[in-house]
């Protein structure tokens, strides 16, 4: 499954990401990733969250970031979990139509790996695309 959490930078969309992925390690009986654009918040995670930071891999595009993600999923089968802050900054440049489509290939990705995934929209709920409504978290 799909999960997004939208709103304004300083909403507190981080912190609760944050919280997400330290629950659900305590329940997790697989792997958790936290994928971010930085490296600041590496150290408010739980110890088990295994923390992958990107700024060092080039990703202009929502293929070559799902390719990354397709990456990191075939290096453990058990990932049950999967949270991404800073989608904006890891994918800068992406039109509507694009992320319509990243997202429904993420969603197949969720389907049929068994994991899901929650990540990280800095902009109003209204500015998503109506496609992509449905995997808004309240």
């Amino acid at each position: 499954m799909v999960h997004i959490l939208a709103g304004e930078k300083g909403v507190g969309k981080t912190k609760r990401l944050i919280a997400m992925a330290n629950e659900a390690s305590k329940e997790a009986n697989g792997c958790v990733v936290f994928v971010d654009d930085d490296n600041s918040r590496m150290y408010d995670l739980h110890y088990s969250v295994r923390f992958v930071d990107t700024p060092r891999f080039i990703m202009e595009s929502p293929q070559v970031f799902r390719g990354f993600v397709c990456g990191i999923l075939s290096q453990n089968s058990d990932i049950e979990k999967l949270y991404i802050d800073g989608l904006n900054h890891i994918m800068e440049k992406v039109n509507a139509q694009e992320f319509i489509t990243f997202i429904n290939q993420l969603d197949d990705i969720s389907k049929e790996t068994d994991t899901d995934f929650t990540m990280i929209i800095s902009c109003k709920e209204e500015d998503i695309p109506g496609e992509v409504q449905p995997y808004i978290v309240k």
